[in-house]
């Protein structure tokens, strides 16, 4: 099989959904010289959208060929950078649970035999088999994965969610934002799916994945449910209402395959002996005993974050941004990225219009855009009593009348936090508590029209942009918001992001304070080749909260690296 790269089609009126098979099969035949018959198939792996010229946009095919005398044509066109032999993407378990009598069926390296584990949380020994299951502290999407692959390769693992059952979490989250009422253990950030639950639900990512664990990730998502579509759109999204019913479907795989998941089950301490994981206290006093701790807690468990540096888990701070959700019309962002193109019949081809912006301010700071979400809502995204904290997110249709995203500046330790390994989480809390002051009370958040912001005076009455955010916003002057670095670094970006969007710094927009969560304050450092703590062995920290991910794809990629050396060392056992 061949892959064909950066094959070009226009946007024609009868593309809704793409290209036919046989404009697809056209170019191919143009392309590889070849004629028709020799084409035995072909299905789309990538299809991306090159809008840069408005006036001419096109769909950008990658595409898997099977072609008759493919030695002979892969000889031929070996030159050609965009037509080469499809890698191997099928996903090879590295070690299994497999019984003694029993081959074992995985094909990576160290696979070796082991005897199937016990089902019960102690874990005793039964005949030489394993003395401990694996335990996995948080079921985002690197604990999701974690989880998913241990319990595919027969390691039945328990994991502790400190949180509800996601739907019994989603409705503590719309209780929030309707009468701000804020459950410390089931909300944005905490529960089944984690933060990226209510989310723009994006799966792309620019990490490094040479062993295309990314696409597993998909795999199992249209498996639970996603729409095929994500195997191959360029920026794939799902949306928070798919989000929940595929996370019941894969919590149900694995349980299936023996694995166990327990809700409600705060980890508030880890027993550590010469160096070892030994066992985990939970909330309510039990002890749970494991040689394996998989830590995927995500940037928000800040108790959590205390407690492993009280234990003497080696952390240190990270950079993180702090920043405002910027909202505009999705009709001006539409209009401005598609240019003369723009039109209803466009948008049904191509959805709700998005864009990435960068600018590098004089103060030397860098400000960004932040999970931009097309067509969506700026959520209440706070976790703890008295603070408030943005986000944003959207469903599946991305068709709500605003856009937004995070408009953030970065910030580092050696810089901003350096006392000690948690000040940037200090930084965070001082930031959110300021906001709620802010906005006055029952947790409101401070808003500025942009137009005000930029001319630093308070807002009074709102214009075109009506804020999507939800418990309420209070109008006032966002100034002491953030730092004076990030506020006057922020000032300038928008003016200059206007020049690549035109109406950016649309005086009627509005920005809502403050975001903080844009990724983990610390990192829990580990070994590069264990993917254990640098100090602690049997402790692999894992996805957002470990400073190892950056997304839901990123931290499920993550969660099944961590699995497969756990995998690897249960193995052994």
């Amino acid at each position: 099989m061949l892959r064909i790269t950066e094959i070009k089609l226009p946007l024609i009126t009868s593309a809704e959904a793409g290209h036919s098979d046989a404009e697809i099969r056209t170019a191919l035949i143009k392309k590889l010289a070849i004629n028709a018959a020799d084409i035995v198939s072909f299905s789309i792996f990538k299809r991306g959208v090159d809008a840069r010229k408005s006036h001419a946009i096109l769909f950008v095919y990658s595409l898997d060929v099977v072609v008759n005398g493919e030695a002979k044509l892969l000889a031929k066109l070996v030159k050609d950078p965009h037509v080469k032999p499809t890698p191997d993407t099928q996903y090879q378990f590295v070690a299994t649970a497999t019984p003694p009598s029993q081959p074992s069926p995985s094909k990576g390296e160290g696979a070796k035999f082991a005897q199937s584990l016990p089902s019960h949380s102690q874990g005793e020994s039964q005949g030489g088999g394993l003395t401990h299951r694996p335990v996995i502290v948080g079921f985002g999407p690197a604990g999701i994965f974690a989880a998913l692959i241990l319990a595919q390769a027969g390691f039945k693992p328990i994991v502790l969610e400190r949180g509800k059952a996601v739907r019994e979490r989603t409705k503590d989250t719309f209780n929030f934002w309707r009468k701000s009422e804020l459950s410390p253990e089931s909300n944005v950030q905490f529960g089944e799916g984690g933060a990226g639950t209510f989310s723009d639900g994006k799966l792309w990512s620019q990490i490094k994945d040479p062993k295309h664990y990314g696409r597993k990730v998909l795999q199992e998502f249209v498996a639970a449910g996603a729409p095929p579509e994500i195997m191959y759109v360029s920026h794939p999204h799902i949306g928070t209402f798919r989000l929940v019913g595929m996370v019941e479907a894969m919590r149900k795989t694995i349980e299936s395959l023996g694995g166990e998941i327990r809700f409600g089950c705060r980890v508030d301490d880890i027993e550590i002996e010469q160096n070892q994981v030994q066992a985990v206290i939970l909330n309510s006093g039990e002890r749970i005993a494991t040689k394996h701790l998989v830590l995927a807690v995500g940037h928000s468990a800040r108790d959590t974050f205390e407690m492993i540096h009280r234990n003497n888990i080696y952390i240190e701070a990270k950079p993180f941004s702090i920043g405002f959700r910027i909202e505009h019309p999705q009709s001006l962002i539409d209009k401005a990225r598609y240019g003369n193109s723009y039109s209803e019949d466009l948008l049904s081809k191509l959805g709700s219009a998005e864009y990435k912006l960068v600018h590098h301010a004089s103060n030397g700071r860098s400000v960004y855009s932040f999970c931009m979400c097309p067509g969506g809502t700026v959520v209440a995204a706070a976790s703890e009593a008295g603070r408030v904290v943005t986000n944003g997110m959207s469903q599946y249709s991305r068709n709500e009348r605003n856009a937004n995203a995070g408009i953030v500046v970065g910030i580092t330790p050696e810089v901003d936090y350096p006392d000690n390994p948690l000040a940037g989480m200090q930084l965070q809390r001082d930031l959110e508590s300021t906001a709620y002051v802010l906005g006055g009370s029952n947790y409101a958040a401070p808003a500025q029209l942009i137009g005000d912001f930029l001319a630093n005076k308070p807002s009074t009455q709102f214009g075109e942009v009506l804020p999507s955010y939800t418990p309420g916003v209070h109008l006032s002057n966002l100034n002491t918001a953030l730092p004076e670095f990030a506020i006057s670094a922020i000032r300038e970006a928008i003016p200059a992001f206007a020049k690549q969007i035109k109406g950016y710094d649309l005086a009627d927009g509005l920005l809502t304070g403050v975001e903080t969560r844009t990724s983990a304050p610390i990192r829990i450092k580990r070994n590069d080749d264990t993917l254990e703590s640098i100090n602690t062995k049997g402790l692999y920290p894992c996805g957002e909260g470990a400073g190892y991910a950056g997304g839901i794809l990123s931290a499920g990629v993550d969660g099944i690296r961590v699995a497969e050396m756990v995998s690897l060392n249960l193995s052994k056992v």
